[in-house]
């Protein structure tokens, strides 16, 4: 039987082995760093952490040129570890987590921050503020068995060459193994989903033209370049 129209195709992200990893779904943790969190106005804790989701969609490899999306004036770069799931679970243990991660890669969250901050002061969900096409540039995945489980090490962002965020995976408020194992426990984790696990302070707009780097000591690069913007 025929379909009405042709399926979108998969979203293969790249590894560093050169093999393609089908990208499922995107789930990102919010204000996990402490200097985050006290300036985007909350206060640091431990209490469960909260996140959102993104379309697998919104995936966009390294060097690539994401278009300045409609209806926003404060498009936001945030700098991320981003955990890449390749076993199935639910109600993970946070011992067991480890099991459960093909690797890990640098990655971005670009924001529509005042839509963003419209929509939390109103009580409403975030969706227009970050689930936005080419939202999520993510870096070559690098397997754990080559990398190693990250929990430490430099993470930090330049624009134009210049260092805008700098901090150290160790400053997680919660650490790879309780964001893996928390997320667990409301959706079963399945191979090709990505957990994006949360931004440094320093946070701030791109404009067009700008060219914005993360780099995350043991992983590629992470580049793109901001286009013009949507009509």
């Amino acid at each position: 039987m025929s379909t009405i129209f042709e399926p979108t195709p998969s979203v293969l992200a790249k590894t560093t082995d050169g093999r393609d990893y089908p990208v499922r779904r995107v789930f990102c943790i919010g204000r996990n760093y402490a200097a985050h969190a006290r300036e985007m106005g909350k206060d640091p804790d431990r209490d469960p952490p909260f996140f959102f989701t993104k379309w697998a969609e919104t995936v966009v490899p390294s060097d690539t040129t994401i278009t300045y999306p409609t209806q926003t004036s404060n498009f936001h770069y945030e700098a991320e570890l981003v955990v890449a799931i390749g076993k199935s679970g639910g109600s993970i243990a946070e011992q067991d987590a480890a099991d459960h991660i093909f690797g890990y890669a640098t990655g971005l969250d670009m924001t529509r921050r005042d839509l963003q901050l419209e929509a939390r002061e109103k009580g409403r969900p975030w969706d227009t503020g970050k689930n936005v096409e080419q939202s999520s540039p993510l870096g070559l995945i690098a397997p754990a068995s080559e990398c190693g489980h990250l929990c430490s090490g430099r993470i930090a962002l330049t624009v134009n060459g210049e260092v805008k965020q700098d901090a150290d995976l160790g400053e997680l408020i919660w650490d790879v193994p309780e964001v893996v194992a928390y997320v667990s426990r409301y959706y079963t984790l399945e191979p090709g989903d990505l957990i994006y696990t949360g931004t440094p302070a320093g946070v701030g707009a791109v404009v067009p033209g700008d060219i914005v780097t993360v780099t995350i000591e043991g992983l590629p690069d992470c580049t793109v370049t901001i286009g013009a913007k949507a009509n």
